[in-house]
């Protein structure tokens, strides 16, 4: 595939494998999902079947190389699709992206022998992966995950507990961090935990604010025995492999961010042109139209910036680490802003459920709490800065 167009004046142009990804993505979300969004959220219902018809599109191992069943592709082009999915709802646009990491963190760090037991089947999407990192008492403190693994012959025996994990119990293989040596980073590694795994149980689903439409719970390890063989690289290596996931991550989340936030101004721009107060549309208000310029600049700004910090990572520049973490932070909260103006906008009406603007509101408040806080996105920024 050729390479994006980096101009002088830092413009991207897509190229026509791009666009064409670009549109792929765009059909599937408004035949298959935009339908259907808010009848998911309302049910509180996964839908698996839907999901899983993204794997004959590629979509369940973008960035996984293509002897296991990928698509070999960029960041860039994940952003493209995660951006054009969550136009039609961000919660199914997120739990594809989460599938992703955990299948490209197989694919990177997994011995050939694993990467063909478990990819053929993740990138088809006959099975469905999980990452878990966050525990009760660890969220942005990750390094202090106590889930421990205790080796046992050719297995580990696992005890612990993985909170807010996406995909609980709904999902097939959970790649979970575990620690296996000391306390802090140098003693956690990845073990990819399959299912049927004895000792292997999930907490009810928790009552979310928003993404109704996938599960999220504990996923609860008592004495729960998974082979050696499912350990990821060596022990030690699982905070590395957490940390390189993350920026990937990071950049997803945002293009779901980018995608419900550029729903909500189509939203928002057709309600004010059919809308009329006072005798007029409320597209003739300055006020409104203020507004509506705001929102405009503000995901134009968005777009520049996650698709630069895309770049960056596929092209494994030094700052982009600090570029991801700058482009979640940002898109993040602007995405939130315009869903919450575009609610205003929408006066009584966004607050109901029929008109598509609170689930957005709700959906898109999450993501700037997951893949780490927006508050480590700054203090990643910061140690950037200032040489740390």
């Amino acid at each position: 595939m050729d390479a994006i167009v980096d101009t002088d004046a830092n413009q991207f142009e897509l190229n026509e494998d791009q666009r064409a990804i670009q549109d792929m993505a765009r059909a599937f979300a408004a035949d298959r999902v935009a339908p259907l969004a808010l009848e998911w959220d309302q049910k509180r219902h996964f839908p698996a079947d839907v999901i899983r018809e993204t794997g004959p599109l590629g979509l369940g191992g973008i960035y996984v190389r293509d002897d296991v069943g990928g698509s070999a592709l960029g960041r860039l082009d994940a952003v493209l699709v995660f951006e054009a999915l969550s136009a039609a709802c961000p919660g199914f646009s997120s739990f594809i992206s989460i599938h992703n990491m955990a299948a490209w963190m197989i694919d990177s760090y997994g011995s050939q022998e694993q990467r063909e037991r478990f990819l053929p089947k993740l990138t088809s999407m006959e099975l469905l992966a999980s990452y878990c990192l966050t525990e009760p008492g660890s969220g942005s403190d990750a390094a202090a995950l106590k889930t421990r693994a205790v080796r046992d012959g050719d297995h580990y025996v696992l005890n612990g507990t993985k909170q807010f994990i996406s995909g609980a119990g709904a999902s097939d293989v959970y790649v979970c961090m575990v620690r296996t040596g000391d306390d802090g980073p140098k003693g956690i590694s990845t073990l990819v935990v399959e299912k049927d795994a004895p000792g292997l149980s999930f907490g009810a689903a928790e009552k979310k604010m928003g993404w109704h439409m996938q599960p999220t719970g504990q996923v609860i390890f008592e004495d729960c025995r998974v082979p050696v063989a499912n350990r990821l690289s060596d022990e030690g290596m699982g905070f590395r492999i957490a940390m390189a996931g993350l920026d990937g991550g990071r950049l997803n989340i945002a293009a779901c961010s980018l995608g419900g936030a550029q729903s909500a101004l189509d939203k928002a721009l057709a309600y004010a042109g059919e809308r009329k107060a006072f005798g007029q549309a409320l597209d003739r208000f300055q006020a409104l139209q203020f507004k509506l310029a705001d929102m405009e600049t503000d995901l134009a700004a968005m777009r520049q910036l996650l698709y630069t910090a895309a770049a960056k990572l596929d092209r494994k520049a030094p700052d982009a680490s600090k570029w991801s973490a700058m482009a979640k932070r940002f898109v993040t909260d602007a995405g939130f802003n315009i869903a919450n103006e575009a609610l205003q906008i929408h006066g009584g009406y966004g607050y109901l459920h029929e008109y598509g603007i609170e689930k957005l509101v709700r959906d898109l408040r999450v993501h700037q709490i997951l893949e780490g806080t927006n508050e480590i996105m700054r203090v990643i920024i910061a140690r950037h800065l200032i040489g740390r």
